[in-house]
């Protein structure tokens, strides 16, 4: 089994970095692969509804996106991690996932997902709620806690400090764990994804 992390900031090594890193902790513990995808500095531009997706993602590959939607297909779960720097997952995080979710969130049916939220202050839970949301559409199952999945930190990795945050990213990959065995026990007992219904959808004019 391998669990794919999204490191939303800009700081290759700072809280929300660090939040993962304890969360992987656990999953290398118990033998299962982990990676921290870097999102990185560069410019990501925006998902604009061309509906030219491809087999392999956006249509613009210019960036770091299909490689992560790559990682993502052959990954038995998710964890996106983003800071918070103005109540609300950043920007470059959100126009992020909207490309990897709007072109390729068929692909994660059946996958487990989770996200982590990191701030000084305020936004987290604001934060934790928007990239849930990422799950819900795709059909993904999603793990909990033992609180929510946020945590506290400034500069550096002050998130370490936070020992609930600490405590929480820990029971959380504990939970993911436990709901992926669970997925791989149903497999192997013949247990398929549920044939979904498709169509009817609308924009609600007449």
């Amino acid at each position: 089994m391998k669990v794919l992390a999204l490191n939303g900031s800009p700081h290759k090594n700072g809280n929300t970095f660090a939040a993962l890193s304890e969360a992987g902790k656990i999953f290398e513990q118990e033998g299962v692969e982990f990676e921290i995808f870097q999102v990185g500095k560069g410019p990501t531009r925006d998902c604009i509804g061309c509906g030219k997706c491809t087999s392999e993602g956006c249509v613009f590959d210019d960036d770091k996106v299909n490689e992560f939607v790559a990682l993502a297909k052959e990954a038995d779960a998710l964890l996106l991690g983003t800071p918070v720097y103005y109540a609300h997952p950043s920007g470059h995080v959100l126009s992020f996932l909207d490309r990897v979710f709007y072109s390729s969130g068929r692909h994660f049916a059946g996958k487990v997902g989770a996200s982590f939220a990191v701030a000084r202050r305020a936004g987290t839970t604001a934060s934790f709620d928007v990239m849930n949301k990422y799950f819900g559409i795709s059909r993904m199952i999603v793990a909990g806690s033992s609180y929510w999945n946020v945590g506290f930190g400034q500069t550096g990795q002050q998130f370490l400090e936070d020992a609930e945050g600490v405590k929480t990213a820990h029971n959380l990959a504990k939970n993911m764990l436990y709901v992926m065995r669970c997925i791989e026990a149903g497999k192997e007992a013949g247990v398929a994804l549920p044939e979904f219904e498709e169509g009817n959808m609308m924009n609600f004019i007449r």
